[in-house]
C-alpha cells in the first residue's frame, strides 16, 4: 500500500474537514490500483465506537468492495497476538480494594479526610494510578519530588499516596485497564521490532494526548506498511513556528502542541506531514484566518505582518454566526431553533460543547417541537428514573423513615411497578392526606394500621407488603458490602414490583439495564471492600451512580446531534454550533487536584492542566473550520457577567484589527447574523400581556353568607375578610404540611398542654414548683417533638419562663380556682342564623363567683390598643361567659380577662374589659356581622393587615402581587 520509506509515515487532515469522510477517500485512493482482496488486509484502528460506525456506514454506502478491519484503540489490549497477559483488574474492584485501605487509614488518623468522602478518594487515587501506568511514570519519580517549597498539605498527600505504592510495584497486582494497556502496547512493539506485520496497519483520529497512545503512534508510523493519520493538522502554520511549540510548559495550550511533540518523537519536520487525500478543506481562508489566530503567544506579533495578507475576510467568515446572548436561557433557545431549522432542511446539525448544563437546556428547548437530539454523552444514571430510584431506596437504610421519605417512593413511577399500579395510587393518595391531617412526621407500623381501618376499601395485600417494604427491620448500622448491596436491592426489588416476587419495571429499558450492569458488577468484587456503615454505603453508592451513564444512540433524531468535543475531533455535520464559549466552560477550568501541584506533575512527568487546555484548543480549532459554523456565549451567567473564550476574544480581536481586509465590516456581519436569531427568539418567548387583576372585594349571595365563626378568626375577619371568604363560604383549605414543622402553632400546643398538667394536677400550693413543670414539660415534649434540636431549643425557651409561670400561677391560686380547661362556649344570633364559637384556655372562679379568663400566649400578647379595634378573643369570651354560652358554666360576671405572655420578655396582658365591656363588644360584633350577612359588605382582601409583609393562606387565590395596600377594591356581587 505504501512505497518504502526511512522516514516515519505521518498525515495530516486539515480542520474542518469531514475526518471520516476523507479517511475513507484517502484509503480509496491508496487502495485504487491494488486487487480487491489487499483492502481487506488493511487494519484500520480508529479511536472511538462512534467513528468506527460511521467508518463502516460509509463502506456500505458503496460502491460494494471488501471492507478493511476497523479496530479501536482499545481493541489492542484484546489482540490474538498477546496470550500470556492476565486479564485487567475490573476498575471498580481496584476501587474497593482502595476503599478499604482508605477506610483502615482513616480509622487510625480520622482528621485527614470525612469518610463520607471515602469513594471519591479512592476514585482519585485510581485515577491517578491510571495516570502514571498510562505515562510510564513510577513511584519513585514521586518521591523523588522536591517539596521544599511545599506545604504541611504534603504530608497528608503522602500518608493516602502510600496506600497505592503496593499496586504501583506490583505489577500483577491490582494491574487495571490503562496499565494492561501500556503493557499489552510494549510487548506489541517489541514484537514489531523483530517481525513488523506485512498487512498495512493505520491508526488514525488520535492526537497522542496519552502516554500509551503515543508510544504506539510512534512505532506504527515506523512499521513498513504502518502510517498515522492526524486530524486537525494545521498546515497553514509556516515550519519555522513549529519550533515555539518546543518548550513544554509554555506550549501545552496550544491547538498543535501534541502533533509537535509527536513530530519530535519520530523525528520529522512539520512540513513533511503529508495530506491525506487531495480534498481541500471546506474553507481554505477560513483555515488561514483561524491559523494566525491561534498562533503561539510569542509570536502573535505576526498579526501585523501576515494579518493583511488574509485577503478579503468576508469570504473566510461568510458561513459563521456570532450569538451573544444576554443569558443561559436565551442562548439555548437560539441554539434549539437553529437545530429545529436544520432538522426540517434535512441538514445534520451538531452542538459541540463540553458544558452538559447548556446541552440539558438545549434538549429541553428541543422538546418543544417533540425533537430528542443523539446525544453522545447521554443522561448521568443518578438522574435517570432507575438512578433515582435506587439513591431513595439506599437512603432508608441511613435515616429514620419520614413521611416525606416514604411518599417520595410511594409515588415514584418505578414503585409497585409490577401490577395493580391503580390501587396502589390510590391507596397512596389516601394515605398522604391521612398523614398530612394527622401531622405524623415519623410514620409506624401502629399508625399505619391505624389508617387502614377507617379505610372504605379495606388495603389488605398492600398494607401488608408496604409494611413489609418499609416498616420490617432494618440491618445493623455496620455491615460487609456484600450484604449491604445485597439487602439494598432486595428491598429495591420488592418495592418495584409490588405483593409479589419479582422487580416490576426497574431493570428494563436502557437505563434500567445499565443499573443493573453497576449493582452486578459492584455485587461480583464487593468482598474486597470490607465492612461499610449504612451511610457511608449511601453516599457509596450515590457516588457509583454519578459516574455511570445511559446512551441510547437509537433512540435520538439522526440529523440532530449533541456531541462531546472527543467525538468532535473525527467527524462531520452540515452545520457545527461550537456553545458555551465563556472561559470556565469552554476550556474547561481544570480540575483541582488533591494530591500534586502543577510544577511536581511537570517535575513527575505527569500531564499538566494546560493538556485539557491545549485539547480544547485543537477541538475549537478542528470545529471552527466547518462548512458552517456557529459561536454562541452567554453575556451573563446566573451570578455576573462573563468572559468571553479566549480563542473567540483573539479571533474578534484579530478580525477588528484588519479594517483594510474587511475584518471589521466581517465581525459585524457575523454578529448581525447572530442578532437575527436572537431577535426570532425573544419574538418567539413574547407573550401578549395581561391586565392584572384587582383588588377582590366579593359579596357573595345571601343564602351562602357566614353562618358561623370562632372568637380567633374575628381577628381575621376585620384584617383579611377575603380568607374568611375563602375558608368559609369557597370552603378551600390549605394543604396541610408533609413534613410536621415546628412552628408557633405547635409550640402554643406544647406549651397549652404542659401548663394544663401542671394547673390541674397540682393538689395544693407545694406542687406549684419549678422542679415539677419542668418535669412536666420533659415528659411532653419527648412525647410530642420528633426532632432532638427543637426539643432542647423549647426545653431551654420553657425553663427560661418557668419562674415567671409558677410565681404567676401561685399568684393566680391565691386569687380564684380553676375550674375549666379547654371549655367550648358557643353563641347564637337568632335574628342572623349566627354562631359564635369559642374555646378558652382556661377559667378560674373567685370566692364571689366572678370569673377570670385566662389565655397563653408563646409570643407577644395583643396590646390594649389591638385588642380594642382588632383582636377580640378575649373581649368576645368574656361577653359569652357573662351570656352563659360556656358549655356546663353558670352565666357570671367576668372580672377579668387576661393573656399569660411566655415569649423570649415573659409579660401578662389584660383585655380592655373596663373600657369595652363585654355588652358593647357583643354589640359591636353583631353590628360586624350583621354588615356582612345583611348588608351585603364586600369581603375584601387584606383589608387592615397588620404588616404589609406579612403573608396569608389565600393570597396567591387573591392575585396580592398583582396589586397591593394602595390598588382601589374591587366590589363584586356573585349569584
Amino acid at each position: 500500500m505504501f512505497d518504502p520509506s526511512d522516514k516515519a509515515r505521518v498525515f495530516g487532515v486539515p480542520p474542518g474537514a469531514d475526518f471520516p469522510a476523507v479517511l475513507v477517500c484517502g484509503l480509496m485512493e491508496h487502495m485504487a490500483d491494488k486487487p480487491p482482496e489487499q483492502m481487506a488486509q488493511v487494519r484500520l484502528v480508529v479511536n472511538t465506537a462512534r467513528m468506527a460506525r460511521r467508518i463502516k456506514a460509509l463502506f456500505e454506502a458503496g460502491p460494494a468492495m471488501l471492507m478493511p478491519r476497523i479496530q479501536l484503540l482499545t481493541d489492542i489490549a484484546n489482540s490474538s497476538e498477546i496470550a500470556d497477559v492476565p486479564p485487567a483488574t475490573p476498575a471498580i474492584r481496584l476501587r474497593f480494594e482502595l476503599i478499604e485501605l482508605i477506610s483502615q487509614l482513616l480509622k487510625k488518623q480520622p482528621d485527614l479526610a470525612s469518610r463520607a468522602s471515602i469513594y471519591d478518594l479512592a476514585d482519585s487515587l485510581a485515577g491517578l494510578m491510571d495516570e502514571m501506568r498510562g505515562e510510564g511514570v513510577s513511584f519513585d519519580a514521586i518521591e523523588g519530588l522536591d517539596i521544599s517549597d511545599q506545604s504541611g498539605h504534603w504530608a497528608r498527600a503522602r500518608s493516602f499516596l502510600e496506600i497505592i505504592r503496593h499496586f504501583l510495584d506490583d505489577a500483577g497486582q491490582g494491574a487495571d485497564a490503562q496499565s494492561r494497556q501500556r503493557r499489552i502496547t510494549e510487548i506489541l512493539i517489541k514484537k514489531w521490532s523483530e517481525t513488523p506485520p506485512k498487512s498495512p496497519i493505520i491508526l488514525a483520529g488520535s492526537t497522542g494526548s496519552r502516554g500509551t497512545t503515543m508510544l504506539l503512534m510512534k512505532a506504527v508510523a515506523h512499521l513498513p506498511q504502518g502510517a498515522i493519520v492526524l486530524p486537525g493538522y494545521d498546515f497553514d502554520m509556516p515550519a519555522n513556528l513549529w519550533k515555539h511549540l518546543s518548550e513544554h510548559l509554555t506550549s501545552e495550550d496550544h491547538p498543535q502542541y501534541r502533533f509537535c511533540n509527536l513530530l519530535n518523537a519520530v523525528s520529522l519536520k512539520p512540513d513533511e506531514v503529508r495530506a491525506w487525500c487531495n480534498i481541500a478543506p471546506p474553507s481554505p481562508p477560513r483555515n488561514r484566518l483561524v491559523s494566525l489566530a491561534l498562533r503561539p503567544a510569542p509570536v502573535t506579533d505576526q498579526w501585523l505582518s501576515e494579518g493583511p495578507k488574509l485577503g478579503q475576510l468576508e469570504i473566510a467568515t461568510n458561513n459563521i454566526t456570532l450569538v451573544e446572548a444576554n443569558s443561559t436561557r436565551e442562548e439555548a433557545l437560539t441554539i434549539a431553533a437553529r437545530m429545529r431549522k436544520a432538522a426540517d432542511q434535512g441538514q445534520t446539525a451538531a452542538l459541540i460543547t463540553p458544558n452538559r448544563v447548556l446541552t440539558r437546556q438545549v434538549s429541553t428547548a428541543l422538546d418543544r417541537w417533540n425533537i430528542e437530539p443523539d446525544d453522545s454523552a447521554g443522561t448521568p444514571l443518578q438522574l435517570s428514573p432507575p438512578g433515582r430510584f435506587l439513591r431513595h431506596v439506599s437512603d432508608l437504610f441511613r435515616h429514620k423513615l419520614t413521611s416525606e421519605a416514604l411518599l417520595t417512593l410511594l409515588k415514584h413511577p418505578l414503585t409497585h411497578s409490577g401490577n395493580d399500579r391503580g390501587p396502589h395510587l390510590r391507596f397512596t393518595r389516601e394515605l398522604e392526606l391521612w398523614l398530612r391531617r394527622k401531622g405524623i412526621v415519623y410514620p409506624t407500623e401502629q399508625d399505619i394500621s391505624k389508617w387502614s381501618t377507617g379505610q372504605k376499601q379495606n388495603p389488605g395485600t398492600w398494607l401488608g407488603w408496604l409494611v413489609v417494604a418499609f416498616f420490617q427491620e432494618l440491618d445493623p448500622d455496620t455491615l460487609d458490602l456484600s450484604n449491604r448491596i445485597k439487602a439494598h436491592i432486595q428491598r429495591a426489588e420488592w418495592i418495584s414490583h409490588g405483593a409479589a416476587n419479582g422487580s416490576g419495571e426497574l431493570w428494563k429499558k436502557k437505563a434500567g439495564q445499565e443499573a443493573l450492569k453497576l449493582v452486578t458488577e459492584a455485587t461480583e468484587h464487593a468482598e474486597v471492600a470490607g465492612s461499610i456503615s449504612a451511610s457511608e454505603y449511601s453516599d457509596l453508592f450515590g457516588a457509583m451512580l454519578t459516574r455511570a451513564e445511559v446512551r441510547d444512540r437509537d433512540s435520538g433524531h439522526p440529523g440532530v446531534l449533541i456531541w462531546g468535543t472527543l467525538e468532535a475531533r473525527v467527524q462531520g455535520a452540515d452545520l457545527v454550533i461550537l456553545g458555551g464559549l465563556n472561559e470556565g466552560s469552554w476550556p474547561e477550568a481544570p480540575s483541582p487536584d488533591p494530591w500534586l501541584n502543577r510544577k511536581m506533575r511537570h517535575d513527575a512527568g505527569l500531564l499538566v492542566p494546560e493538556r485539557r487546555i491545549g485539547l480544547s484548543a485543537h477541538d475549537f480549532q478542528q470545529a471552527v473550520c466547518a462548512p458552517e459554523v456557529w459561536i454562541t456565549r452567554a453575556i451573563r451567567s446566573e451570578e455576573s457577567e462573563t468572559v468571553p473564550s479566549r480563542w473567540v476574544n483573539r479571533l474578534i480581536n484579530l478580525l477588528g484589527g484588519l479594517p483594510n481586509q474587511g475584518g471589521q465590516k466581517a465581525l459585524e456581519d457575523i454578529r448581525a447574523r447572530g442578532q437575527e436569531w436572537l431577535d426570532l427568539v425573544r419574538k418567539m418567548e413574547t407573550y401578549t400581556p395581561v391586565d392584572a387583576t384587582k383588588r377582590p372585594s366579593p359579596t357573595p349571595p345571601l343564602a351562602a353568607r357566614l353562618t358561623k365563626l370562632s372568637v380567633t378568626e374575628v381577628k381575621r375577619l376585620i384584617r383579611d375578610p377575603y380568607a374568611i371568604y375563602a375558608k368559609h363560604i369557597l370552603r378551600l383549605r390549605p394543604l396541610d404540611p408533609l413534613m410536621r414543622t415546628p412552628n408557633a402553632l405547635l409550640r402554643g400546643i406544647i406549651v397549652h398542654e404542659v401548663l394544663e398538667e401542671f394547673i390541674k394536677t397540682a393538689d395544693d400550693q407545694t406542687m406549684l414548683s419549678r422542679h415539677r413543670l419542668l418535669q412536666i414539660s420533659e415528659t411532653v415534649l419527648n412525647k410530642k417533638v420528633p426532632w432532638p434540636t427543637i426539643r432542647e431549643l423549647w426545653r431551654a425557651r420553657i425553663e427560661r419562663v418557668c419562674d415567671h409561670i409558677v410565681a404567676g400561677e401561685k399568684e393566680r391560686n391565691s386569687l380564684a380556682k380553676p375550674i375549666a380547661f379547654e371549655r367550648s362556649a358557643a353563641g347564637h344570633i337568632d335574628k342572623l342564623g349566627f354562631t359564635l364559637s369559642a374555646k378558652a384556655d382556661r377559667v378560674d372562679q373567685m370566692p364571689d363567683g366572678r370569673l377570670l379568663i385566662y389565655d397563653y400566649k408563646t409570643g407577644t400578647p395583643p396590646s390594649k390598643s389591638e385588642q380594642t379595634y382588632f383582636d377580640k378573643q378575649l373581649l368576645l369570651e368574656a361577653a359569652l361567659a357573662e351570656q352563659g354560652d360556656f358549655k356546663d358554666l353558670n352565666a357570671a360576671t367576668v372580672a377579668d380577662a387576661i393573656y399569660i405572655g411566655l415569649g423570649s420578655t415573659p409579660k401578662d396582658q389584660p383585655a380592655p374589659l373596663n373600657e369595652t365591656p363585654p355588652s358593647q363588644v357583643w354589640d359591636e360584633f353583631i353590628s360586624l356581622i350583621t354588615q356582612y350577612n345583611i348588608d351585603g359588605k364586600g369581603f375584601t382582601s387584606r383589608r387592615a393587615m397588620h404588616l404589609d409583609s406579612e403573608s396569608g393562606d389565600y393570597d396567591q387565590l387573591a392575585r396580592f402581587g398583582e396589586w397591593d395596600a394602595t390598588s382601589k377594591v374591587n366590589p363584586e356581587e356573585l349569584s
